[in-house]
């Protein structure tokens, strides 16, 4: 009785890893295929959209006084996207959920510090997620088109949650990591979390006034 409980739980295991990875699998697929043709790596490619929606990260590393390079790249790729005329406001959207924490304001003042005219940015504090950044746009800022800034991988998520949500996106793909290319098992299991989202119906943790940006 206690081998067949034991082989019963065996095979009720391996089912589950089974399963699991080809959740991840499936949901990477169907994430990357629908990213096909909306993504641009050259500023000149990139169609022209009256916003772009800069996704958060943190501008440390856990190494005292290093440099996130995602964060890096992605302020330098909204800059140029901006000084190119490819958007004419940029909704920087990030994690305040600290007082002592603000990705929105620190990527506010090094693109300001760029030279950008601080008229042209929006800061949208309630970023924690990137379900929520894409929900918020539309909800808070009322846009249904946008170019969204961040690392290809990142992009490619962000861009089937905005079809999921009724939003016209491409997305512009900063510099990666140096020896970042490849396979992200967090962002594999981010993907399969975008699905079980919209099963369960998930909302975003704040939503708040609207914002309205000027034509």
């Amino acid at each position: 009785m206690m081998k067949k409980k034991k082989k019963l739980i065996i095979l009720s295991l391996i089912l589950l890893l089974i399963l699991s990875v080809s959740a991840i699998f499936v949901c990477d697929a169907l994430i990357k295929k629908h990213a096909t043709g909306k993504l641009y790596s050259t500023v000149n490619d990139v169609p022209y959209r009256k916003v772009g929606l800069l996704l958060g990260t943190g501008k440390y590393t856990k190494r005292p006084g290093s440099f996130n390079p995602y964060y890096v790249n992605r302020i330098k790729a909204a800059t140029e996207l901006l000084k190119a005329g490819k958007i004419k406001y940029l909704i920087i959207s990030g994690d305040n959920g600290r007082q002592e924490y603000n990705e929105p304001e620190m990527m506010r003042e090094d693109l300001m510090k760029a030279s950008i005219d601080s008229t042209r940015l929006y800061l949208d504090y309630a970023g924690f997620r990137t379900f929520d950044s894409m929900v918020r746009l539309k909800e808070v800022f009322g846009q249904d088109s946008v170019t969204v800034i961040s690392q290809l991988f990142h992009n490619e998520r962000a861009l089937y949650i905005a079809s999921k949500e009724g939003i016209a996106a491409y997305g512009f793909n900063a510099k990666d990591r140096p020896g970042g290319e490849g396979f992200y098992l967090r962002e594999k299991l981010a993907r399969v979390k975008v699905f079980v989202d919209y099963l369960i119906s998930t909302k975003p943790k704040f939503l708040g006034k609207k914002i309205e940006l000027p034509e």
